[in-house]
Protein backbone atom coordinates (compact mmCIF):
# COMPACT_ATOMS: atom_id res chain seq x y z
CA UNK A 1 0.00 0.00 0.00
CA UNK A 2 1.31 3.39 -0.93
CA UNK A 3 1.65 5.73 2.56
CA UNK A 4 0.15 8.88 2.88
CA UNK A 5 3.21 11.11 2.69
CA UNK A 6 3.73 10.58 -1.13
CA UNK A 7 0.03 11.56 -1.60
CA UNK A 8 1.40 14.49 0.00
CA UNK A 9 4.51 14.76 -1.21
CA UNK A 10 3.47 15.05 -4.74
CA UNK A 11 0.58 17.87 -4.01
CA UNK A 12 2.97 20.05 -2.15
CA UNK A 13 5.43 19.99 -5.52
CA UNK A 14 2.54 20.68 -7.49
CA UNK A 15 2.90 24.43 -4.99
CA UNK A 16 5.88 25.24 -3.96
CA UNK A 17 8.86 22.55 -5.21
CA UNK A 18 11.01 20.37 -3.19
CA UNK A 19 14.34 21.52 -3.05
CA UNK A 20 15.78 19.75 -0.72
CA UNK A 21 16.47 15.99 0.77
CA UNK A 22 15.88 13.47 -2.36
CA UNK A 23 16.10 9.81 -3.62
CA UNK A 24 16.38 7.73 -6.19
CA UNK A 25 12.82 7.13 -8.02
CA UNK A 26 12.91 4.16 -9.67
CA UNK A 27 13.50 0.67 -9.10
CA UNK A 28 14.36 -1.06 -12.61
CA UNK A 29 14.97 -4.42 -13.52
CA UNK A 30 16.73 -4.99 -16.51
CA UNK A 31 16.86 -8.28 -18.79
CA UNK A 32 18.74 -8.48 -22.05
CA UNK A 33 18.14 -11.32 -24.22
CA UNK A 34 21.23 -11.85 -26.74
CA UNK A 35 19.57 -15.23 -28.21
CA UNK A 36 19.69 -14.27 -31.29
CA UNK A 37 23.37 -13.17 -31.67
CA UNK A 38 25.53 -16.15 -32.23
CA UNK A 39 29.21 -16.46 -30.72
CA UNK A 40 29.43 -13.27 -29.38
CA UNK A 41 30.84 -12.14 -25.33
CA UNK A 42 27.98 -13.35 -23.36
CA UNK A 43 29.62 -11.54 -20.52
CA UNK A 44 29.32 -7.56 -22.20
CA UNK A 45 25.37 -8.12 -21.94
CA UNK A 46 25.86 -8.88 -18.03
CA UNK A 47 28.35 -5.72 -18.34
CA UNK A 48 25.39 -3.65 -19.96
CA UNK A 49 22.48 -5.22 -17.88
CA UNK A 50 24.63 -3.69 -14.39
CA UNK A 51 25.18 -0.69 -16.07
CA UNK A 52 21.60 0.28 -17.33
CA UNK A 53 20.13 -0.13 -13.87
CA UNK A 54 22.63 1.32 -12.10
CA UNK A 55 21.97 4.50 -14.12
CA UNK A 56 18.08 4.39 -13.99
CA UNK A 57 17.97 3.53 -10.12
CA UNK A 58 21.06 5.06 -8.94
CA UNK A 59 20.20 8.54 -10.53
CA UNK A 60 18.23 11.31 -9.22
CA UNK A 61 15.82 11.93 -11.36
CA UNK A 62 13.74 14.89 -9.66
CA UNK A 63 13.47 16.98 -6.80
CA UNK A 64 10.88 14.75 -4.70
CA UNK A 65 11.79 12.27 -1.59
CA UNK A 66 10.79 9.02 -2.30
CA UNK A 67 10.67 6.29 0.84
CA UNK A 68 12.15 2.77 -0.17
CA UNK A 69 8.60 1.00 -0.76
CA UNK A 70 7.34 4.20 -2.94
CA UNK A 71 9.68 4.09 -5.73
CA UNK A 72 8.09 3.28 -9.33
CA UNK A 73 8.49 -0.70 -10.13
CA UNK A 74 9.66 -1.05 -13.65
CA UNK A 75 11.21 -3.58 -15.95
CA UNK A 76 13.12 -3.22 -19.25
CA UNK A 77 14.04 -6.29 -21.33
CA UNK A 78 16.23 -5.48 -24.27
CA UNK A 79 16.38 -8.23 -27.37
CA UNK A 80 18.95 -7.82 -29.50
CA UNK A 81 18.70 -8.33 -33.14
CA UNK A 82 22.02 -7.69 -34.31
CA UNK A 83 25.23 -6.20 -33.12
CA UNK A 84 27.99 -4.95 -36.07
CA UNK A 85 31.19 -2.55 -34.96
CA UNK A 86 29.88 -1.41 -31.65
CA UNK A 87 26.45 -1.07 -32.78
CA UNK A 88 23.56 -2.91 -30.93
CA UNK A 89 19.82 -2.77 -33.06
CA UNK A 90 17.44 -3.91 -29.93
CA UNK A 91 13.65 -3.88 -29.02
CA UNK A 92 13.02 -2.95 -25.97
CA UNK A 93 10.07 -3.57 -23.66
CA UNK A 94 9.18 -1.09 -20.65
CA UNK A 95 6.82 -1.89 -18.50
CA UNK A 96 6.12 -0.02 -15.35
CA UNK A 97 3.08 -0.39 -12.60
CA UNK A 98 2.05 1.13 -9.09
CA UNK A 99 0.08 0.30 -6.26
CA UNK A 100 -3.92 0.42 -5.65
CA UNK A 101 -4.68 1.98 -2.49
CA UNK A 102 -5.84 -0.33 -0.05
CA UNK A 103 -5.59 -3.32 -2.02
CA UNK A 104 -2.11 -5.69 -2.85
CA UNK A 105 -2.75 -5.34 -6.48
CA UNK A 106 -0.97 -3.56 -8.55
CA UNK A 107 -1.78 -1.57 -12.03
CA UNK A 108 0.29 -1.62 -15.11
CA UNK A 109 0.54 2.20 -16.37
CA UNK A 110 3.18 1.48 -19.53
CA UNK A 111 3.46 -1.50 -21.19
CA UNK A 112 5.68 -0.22 -24.04
CA UNK A 113 7.49 -1.55 -27.39
CA UNK A 114 10.68 0.67 -28.77
CA UNK A 115 11.37 -1.31 -31.84
CA UNK A 116 14.25 1.48 -32.64
CA UNK A 117 16.27 0.92 -29.18
CA UNK A 118 19.69 1.46 -31.33
CA UNK A 119 23.32 2.77 -29.56
CA UNK A 120 26.80 2.37 -29.77
CA UNK A 121 28.21 0.84 -27.08
CA UNK A 122 31.76 -0.61 -26.30
CA UNK A 123 32.10 -3.07 -22.47
CA UNK A 124 32.56 -0.98 -19.24
CA UNK A 125 31.46 2.72 -21.27
CA UNK A 126 30.25 4.89 -18.63
CA UNK A 127 27.08 5.20 -19.27
CA UNK A 128 26.71 8.89 -17.38
CA UNK A 129 23.57 11.54 -17.97
CA UNK A 130 24.36 15.35 -18.06
CA UNK A 131 21.12 16.81 -17.60
CA UNK A 132 20.39 19.39 -21.01
CA UNK A 133 23.51 18.21 -22.85
CA UNK A 134 23.50 15.41 -25.23
CA UNK A 135 26.27 12.49 -24.51
CA UNK A 136 25.15 9.24 -26.13
CA UNK A 137 22.10 7.70 -27.73
CA UNK A 138 22.13 5.31 -24.71
CA UNK A 139 22.04 7.39 -22.09
CA UNK A 140 19.67 9.95 -23.87
CA UNK A 141 16.87 7.15 -24.84
CA UNK A 142 17.11 6.02 -20.90
CA UNK A 143 17.31 9.23 -19.36
CA UNK A 144 13.58 9.57 -21.57
CA UNK A 145 12.24 6.48 -20.16
CA UNK A 146 12.92 7.46 -17.05
CA UNK A 147 11.35 10.65 -17.14
CA UNK A 148 8.57 8.86 -19.24
CA UNK A 149 8.26 6.33 -16.55
CA UNK A 150 8.04 8.80 -13.84
CA UNK A 151 5.67 11.37 -15.84
CA UNK A 152 2.66 8.22 -15.82
CA UNK A 153 3.50 7.54 -12.24
CA UNK A 154 2.46 11.38 -11.33
CA UNK A 155 -0.35 11.96 -13.97
CA UNK A 156 -1.83 9.17 -11.53
CA UNK A 157 -1.83 10.50 -8.65
CA UNK A 158 -2.56 13.96 -9.54
CA UNK A 159 -3.94 15.81 -12.17
CA UNK A 160 -1.34 16.68 -15.24
CA UNK A 161 0.91 15.91 -12.44
CA UNK A 162 3.61 14.59 -14.98
CA UNK A 163 3.72 17.47 -17.02
CA UNK A 164 7.45 18.63 -16.11
CA UNK A 165 8.72 14.89 -16.30
CA UNK A 166 6.93 14.84 -20.12
CA UNK A 167 8.98 18.39 -20.68
CA UNK A 168 12.12 16.98 -19.60
CA UNK A 169 10.97 14.52 -22.30
CA UNK A 170 10.30 16.92 -24.66
CA UNK A 171 13.82 18.51 -24.16
CA UNK A 172 15.76 15.23 -24.73
CA UNK A 173 13.86 14.82 -27.97
CA UNK A 174 14.74 17.92 -29.37
CA UNK A 175 18.42 17.53 -28.59
CA UNK A 176 18.69 14.53 -29.94
CA UNK A 177 16.88 15.55 -33.25
CA UNK A 178 20.10 17.63 -33.35
CA UNK A 179 22.69 15.87 -32.00
CA UNK A 180 25.44 14.12 -34.38
CA UNK A 181 24.68 10.08 -34.56
CA UNK A 182 24.52 7.58 -36.45
CA UNK A 183 21.28 6.89 -38.67
CA UNK A 184 20.03 4.10 -37.00
CA UNK A 185 20.51 5.80 -33.57
CA UNK A 186 18.32 8.79 -35.48
CA UNK A 187 15.10 6.28 -35.63
CA UNK A 188 12.41 7.11 -32.71
CA UNK A 189 13.69 10.70 -32.61
CA UNK A 190 12.67 12.50 -35.44
CA UNK A 191 9.33 13.99 -36.01
CA UNK A 192 7.85 12.30 -39.35
CA UNK A 193 9.75 8.98 -39.87
CA UNK A 194 7.02 7.47 -37.19
CA UNK A 195 3.56 7.88 -36.01
CA UNK A 196 4.62 5.97 -33.29
CA UNK A 197 7.92 6.77 -31.48
CA UNK A 198 9.23 8.43 -29.15
CA UNK A 199 8.53 11.79 -30.72
CA UNK A 200 5.04 11.39 -31.87
CA UNK A 201 4.64 9.72 -27.78
CA UNK A 202 5.91 13.05 -25.97
CA UNK A 203 4.33 15.42 -28.78
CA UNK A 204 0.63 14.00 -27.65
CA UNK A 205 1.68 13.87 -23.96
CA UNK A 206 2.35 17.31 -24.23
CA UNK A 207 -0.69 18.47 -26.72
CA UNK A 208 -3.62 20.67 -25.29
CA UNK A 209 -5.63 18.26 -27.41
CA UNK A 210 -4.92 15.42 -25.49
CA UNK A 211 -5.40 17.66 -21.79
CA UNK A 212 -9.03 15.52 -21.55
CA UNK A 213 -7.35 12.52 -22.12
CA UNK A 214 -4.63 13.23 -19.03
CA UNK A 215 -7.17 13.76 -16.93
CA UNK A 216 -9.12 10.98 -17.35
CA UNK A 217 -6.21 9.17 -16.66
CA UNK A 218 -5.98 10.56 -13.02
CA UNK A 219 -9.55 9.76 -12.55
CA UNK A 220 -8.73 6.37 -13.66
CA UNK A 221 -6.31 5.98 -11.32
CA UNK A 222 -7.37 8.24 -8.18
CA UNK A 223 -11.10 7.89 -8.45
CA UNK A 224 -11.71 5.10 -10.38
CA UNK A 225 -9.22 1.98 -9.04
CA UNK A 226 -8.29 3.98 -5.49
CA UNK A 227 -11.85 3.90 -4.57
CA UNK A 228 -12.29 0.39 -5.49
CA UNK A 229 -10.77 -1.07 -2.71
CA UNK A 230 -13.89 1.05 -0.50
CA UNK A 231 -16.65 0.69 -3.75
CA UNK A 232 -16.23 -1.52 -6.01
CA UNK A 233 -19.40 -0.47 -7.68
CA UNK A 234 -18.23 3.67 -7.85
CA UNK A 235 -14.90 2.92 -8.65
CA UNK A 236 -16.16 0.57 -12.03
CA UNK A 237 -18.93 3.91 -12.81
CA UNK A 238 -16.31 6.12 -12.22
CA UNK A 239 -14.03 4.06 -14.64
CA UNK A 240 -16.90 4.23 -17.02
CA UNK A 241 -18.20 7.51 -16.84
CA UNK A 242 -15.38 8.93 -18.30
CA UNK A 243 -13.91 6.68 -21.06
CA UNK A 244 -15.45 7.75 -23.71
CA UNK A 245 -12.60 10.50 -24.13
CA UNK A 246 -10.76 7.50 -25.51
CA UNK A 247 -13.21 7.55 -28.50
CA UNK A 248 -12.97 11.48 -28.68
CA UNK A 249 -9.24 11.28 -28.95
CA UNK A 250 -9.18 8.88 -31.19
CA UNK A 251 -11.98 9.80 -33.62
CA UNK A 252 -10.27 13.78 -33.64
CA UNK A 253 -6.60 12.35 -34.15
CA UNK A 254 -7.01 7.99 -35.65
CA UNK A 255 -3.16 7.64 -35.89
CA UNK A 256 -3.11 8.83 -31.77
CA UNK A 257 0.15 7.18 -30.74
CA UNK A 258 -1.20 7.49 -26.63
CA UNK A 259 -4.21 6.31 -26.81
CA UNK A 260 -2.42 2.92 -28.11
CA UNK A 261 0.03 2.65 -25.55
CA UNK A 262 -2.86 3.28 -22.83
CA UNK A 263 -4.97 0.52 -24.08
CA UNK A 264 -1.50 -1.63 -24.43
CA UNK A 265 -1.46 -0.64 -21.08
CA UNK A 266 -4.73 -1.65 -19.47
CA UNK A 267 -6.87 -3.44 -22.17
CA UNK A 268 -6.66 -7.17 -19.96
CA UNK A 269 -7.23 -5.10 -16.80
CA UNK A 270 -10.56 -3.30 -17.89
CA UNK A 271 -11.25 -6.49 -18.88
CA UNK A 272 -11.57 -8.11 -15.62
CA UNK A 273 -12.77 -4.53 -14.29
CA UNK A 274 -16.12 -4.64 -16.34
CA UNK A 275 -16.58 -8.43 -16.83
CA UNK A 276 -17.99 -8.22 -12.93
CA UNK A 277 -20.13 -4.53 -14.23
CA UNK A 278 -23.76 -4.07 -15.00
CA UNK A 279 -25.15 -4.98 -18.50
CA UNK A 280 -24.93 -1.45 -19.35
CA UNK A 281 -21.81 -0.74 -18.47
CA UNK A 282 -20.25 -4.01 -19.99
CA UNK A 283 -22.19 -3.34 -23.50
CA UNK A 284 -21.00 0.69 -23.61
CA UNK A 285 -17.46 -0.26 -22.91
CA UNK A 286 -17.40 -3.18 -24.95
CA UNK A 287 -18.60 -1.34 -27.51
CA UNK A 288 -15.78 2.01 -27.30
CA UNK A 289 -13.12 -0.60 -27.15
CA UNK A 290 -13.80 -2.93 -30.30
CA UNK A 291 -14.35 0.51 -31.84
CA UNK A 292 -10.87 2.41 -31.26
CA UNK A 293 -9.04 -1.30 -30.91
CA UNK A 294 -10.41 -3.96 -33.33
CA UNK A 295 -7.43 -5.67 -33.49
CA UNK A 296 -7.56 -6.71 -29.81
CA UNK A 297 -11.14 -7.37 -29.93
CA UNK A 298 -10.49 -11.31 -29.02
CA UNK A 299 -9.23 -9.75 -25.41
CA UNK A 300 -12.41 -7.54 -24.91
CA UNK A 301 -14.24 -10.39 -26.25
CA UNK A 302 -13.50 -12.48 -22.53
CA UNK A 303 -15.35 -9.15 -20.76
CA UNK A 304 -18.72 -11.10 -22.16
CA UNK A 305 -18.38 -14.27 -20.67
CA UNK A 306 -19.76 -15.71 -17.60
Amino acid sequence: MISKFRYIAIFLVSLIGIASLRAQEINCTVTINSDQIEGSNKQVYETLKSAIEEYMNQNRWTNMTFAEQEKIECSMMLVVKAVADNMYSCEMTLQSRRPVYGTTYTTPLLNFVDRNFNFTYQEFDRIEYQQNQFTTNLTAMLAYYCYLIIGHDMDSYQRLGGTPFFEQCENIVNACQSASMESSEQKGWLAFDSNRNRYALINNLLDEAFKKYRNYYYEYHRLGLDEMSGNVTNGRARIAEGISVLKEAYRARPATYVINTFLDAKADELVDIFKKGTDKEKKEVYDLLVDIDPTRQGTYDRMNEN
